[in-house]
């Protein structure tokens, strides 16, 4: 989700609520406290170098149970960072604490915003002699009327 859409979103909501991958809530007593611009830039293990821009949205819980972010807050705090950080329409990163912090992906189904699952990548693939995944098929799945190639009658052997 990017930056626009988020927007949109919030301003056919009456309140916010964000869904972690296991169908959890985060509490509903949740900060967003920071918006940012995150920068990588590095070379991947091909060589290329690369440069991903992302905004960022920090989610935090306290005990600040009565603390409610309501959807029109959140807009203003976007819009302040698009001013002073340029945001644009940039694609959207959601940190929360798990075990350690996790990075997710950001969706909306109508009702919640869904953090979704991150995974890494080789971005080199075909730099690094890792094989492309091959198609697994079914053996109950291929066509038992077609001719196979090594019949008796095919003089493949």
């Amino acid at each position: 989700m990017n930056i626009q859409e988020i927007k949109k979103h919030l301003s056919t909501l009456k309140n916010i609520a964000f869904q972690l991958p296991n169908g959890d809530l985060v509490p509903n007593h949740f900060h967003v406290t920071e918006v940012g611009k995150v920068t990588k830039h590095f070379i991947d293990c091909g060589g290329t170098l690369r440069n991903e821009v992302v905004a960022n949205f920090q989610l935090w819980e306290a005990n600040d149970y009565d603390h409610r972010l309501h959807p029109e807050k959140l807009i203003s705090i976007i819009e302040l960072s698009d001013k002073l950080l340029k945001l644009g329409n940039l694609e959207i990163e959601v940190e929360y604490q798990a075990a350690t912090i996790g990075k997710y992906g950001l969706d909306f189904n109508g009702k919640n915003f869904l953090l979704t699952t991150k995974q890494t990548d080789c971005l080199a693939k075909d730099n690094c002699g890792i094989p492309l995944e091959k198609t697994k098929v079914k053996l109950s799945d291929i066509d038992s009327n077609s001719e196979s190639c090594c019949s008796p009658e095919s003089n493949c052997c």
